[in-house]
């Protein structure tokens, strides 16, 4: 069992923004937009080590990632859960794969110096949906 529901699964494959939730240092919720990839068992995307998403999660792994389908905007599908692993951004393939699907570019078009890059993988243990 993949953890999302089905009629909700082709959501993900679209170029639909998944609005990440973590919990800061304080307790306190932190939100941003981000690319999504769904491999069939993991949502996953990529990050920057800098990012405060990124410290929230390395001391808090639970998760929630919340996703509307961009062609129809009150159908969405919400997965909690928690980050299953973090692996290193080899050769920024993952970016660039996420920039094909978003941009139409082969490669991620604003790099920053000294960017280590990672993917996050969420293991989905609760949905809900609209």
């Amino acid at each position: 069992m993949s953890g999302i529901p089905q009629d909700r699964e082709d959501i993900l494959g679209k170029r639909a923004f998944g609005h990440v939730a973590t919990i800061g240092p304080h307790g306190e919720p932190q939100s941003s937009p981000v690319w999504i990839d769904w491999d069939g068992r993991y949502l996953k995307f990529s990050q920057t080590k800098t990012r405060q998403k990124y410290r929230n999660l390395k001391r808090e792994p639970r998760i929630s990632v919340s996703v509307h389908d961009p062609d129809q905007p009150y159908r969405y599908v919400e997965v909690r859960g928690r980050v299953a692993k973090v692996e290193d951004d080899q050769d920024n393939r993952f970016i660039d794969k996420m920039a094909k699907k978003y941009l139409d570019e082969d490669e991620y078009p604003w790099p920053q110096p000294g960017d280590e890059r990672v993917i996050v993988y969420v293991e989905p243990e609760h949905t809900t949906k609209q």
